[in-house]
């Protein structure tokens, strides 16, 4: 009888605490279930949009974030009011409508509907954004430029975001940083901005997203494999390497901070500094980028070398297609095609590449930046383009100089007249035409009024070579807008190559001052 009672108060108990999960308990279901779903939906915006940031204006202006799947999130911002509903992955994006660019700090209210939840943004101004990127040069610091440290005491209407420093192995949706009514601590990236904010007189808005010794693989994502060949051989032998990889794990959840071999072990990587650094910028409206990158990829003429093991990466002579790609690819992730970009050309240095070529730094045909310089002039070939001339600057030992404003001075100038159609003088000579008269070629070169050198003397930095290739220095003389050159010895000169070597001893500049760009008129491989 016992054993009975005990089999029946099972089966009633059984039945009960079954009726209890599938009708009587289903509220603590479903407040189980409710709960998961909140920890994936927290109501958020994108990390750039905070306290005291710069909204670019002209153009229209996209708000992103999380938020409860089907939650309606709302915009308040000046007298502006939008709404949108957050899709099935609980994402949302609204676009404002274009703004004019506004000193007077304003503020704006996001909130969404089942979380009850509201986010205020203050002291929100209206102005030009720029994005700074690269590696060293670009991180280099303000007080490490004196020139520039002595500007830092008449800035005004300059804020920035620095973005923090780590990786990711896939893309992600935020990233750290904060902005600060300050300038930026890049020499170079305060500079353009302070000359910007002089002549523009708008707000500048600086988003700062460098490190140090990247290549511009690091910078690169991962969908690029289908159009650089050699990107996808690095990311394949990457997607291989467990060692690599689980190194990179274990020093992200390791201590903090990371010793300076680790350090430089992750920003050598390819994609992972894109993926932390640079996808969660996108789509912030800005009018462009400045790149100041170009040292870490000229470790090789051809590239995918295999010692040392960091320069797997496209050397001086493929980086000119590599950097036209990979603006284009930038242009499509933030659906921009004007979105504009100045391109910093790396300033004189010294070395030269260990090769089968002459070592004679000196030498117009060694493996030196001259060959770097000509790549990244190819980003010419594209629309909303610049590059900034810096053969003049640079320090033939140090690969970090510090005549930084210089450098500054020119990116402003060039956003001034290529990007804001400001009447500015921004550009250097430039080589128009060549014609060959005996044994002399003039030079004549747009962009001048009237050539000059900056110390009154001959110009130099012209070779002169036949068709044997050997290079020969020329004598150089002013005529006006061109220039006349001979080489004593050479009976018929058939090219030349201006400031053709890693750290060229040049003069000649326009009535701006401003330096004559690189060139070459052979086409003979290096």
């Amino acid at each position: 009888m016992g054993k009975e009672f005990r089999f029946k108060n099972f089966i009633f108990y059984g039945f009960t605490i079954l009726f209890m999960l599938l009708i009587g308990n289903s509220s603590f279901a479903q407040t189980n279930i409710s709960k998961k779903i909140t920890s994936k939906t927290i109501f958020q915006l994108g990390s750039l949009f905070k306290d005291h940031m710069v909204l670019q204006r002209d153009m229209p202006i996209s708000i992103w974030g999380k938020a409860k799947v089907g939650s309606t999130v709302n915009i308040q911002f000046g007298y502006s009011e939008k709404s949108t509903v957050a899709d099935s992955n609980g994402k949302w994006s609204i676009k404002l409508d274009a703004l004019k660019a506004s000193l007077e700090p304003k503020t704006m209210i996001v909130s969404s509907s089942l979380e009850e939840k509201t986010i205020k943004i203050s002291d929100i101004l209206v102005g030009e954004v720029w994005i700074c990127s690269g590696q060293s040069n670009m991180q280099f610091s303000v007080n490490g430029a004196p020139e520039v440290k002595k500007l830092v005491s008449s800035t005004k209407n300059i804020r920035s975001f620095k973005v923090k420093n780590t990786v990711a192995f896939e893309p992600q949706d935020t990233c750290e940083g904060v902005w600060e009514v300050k300038h930026p601590n890049s020499a170079v990236a305060f500079s353009f901005a302070y000359f910007l904010e002089k002549s523009a007189n708008v707000p500048i808005g600086i988003i700062l997203t460098s490190w140090g010794s990247s290549s511009i693989e690091a910078w690169m994502p991962r969908d690029m494999t289908e159009t650089v060949p050699h990107y996808k051989i690095m990311m394949d032998e990457f997607d291989a390497d467990t060692i690599t990889k689980n190194k990179i794990k274990a020093i992200l959840k390791g201590p903090k901070p990371w010793r300076n071999t680790d350090d430089i072990f992750l920003r050598r990587q390819s994609n992972i500094l894109y993926n932390a650094m640079m996808y969660p910028l996108i789509p912030y409206a800005c009018r462009g980028l400045v790149w100041y990158q170009g040292e870490r990829n000229t470790q090789s003429m051809y590239g995918m070398v295999k010692e040392p093991w960091y320069a797997r990466n496209s050397g001086i002579l493929k980086y000119g297609d590599v950097l036209k790609e990979w603006i284009q690819r930038y242009r499509k992730g933030w659906d921009n095609e004007k979105l504009h970009f100045l391109v910093v050309m790396l300033p004189g240095y010294g070395k030269v590449l260990d090769s089968e070529k002459d070592m004679n730094p000196k030498n117009p045909d060694a493996h030196s930046w001259a060959w770097m310089r000509e790549s990244q002039l190819k980003a010419l070939e594209l629309s909303n383009t610049s590059v900034i001339n810096t053969i003049d600057l640079g320090d033939v030992k140090n690969i970090h100089p510090k005549d930084k404003l210089p450098v500054g001075k020119r990116l402003s100038l060039m956003a001034l007249h290529n990007v804001l159609y400001k009447k500015v003088k921004a550009f250097g000579p430039t080589m128009k035409r060549v014609k060959i008269k005996g044994n002399s070629i003039v030079v004549n070169f747009d962009n001048v009024k009237s050539l000059k050198t900056i110390d009154g003397k001959a110009p130099t930095g012209f070779w002169l070579s036949d068709s044997s290739g050997n290079w020969i220095p020329a004598e150089a003389k002013i005529k006006r807008k061109s220039v006349k050159l001979n080489a004593p010895g050479l009976g018929k000169p058939l090219y030349i190559r201006y400031a053709f070597i890693g750290k060229p001893n040049v003069n000649l500049v326009n009535e701006a001052n401003l330096p004559a760009y690189p060139f070459r008129t052979d086409t003979f491989k290096p």
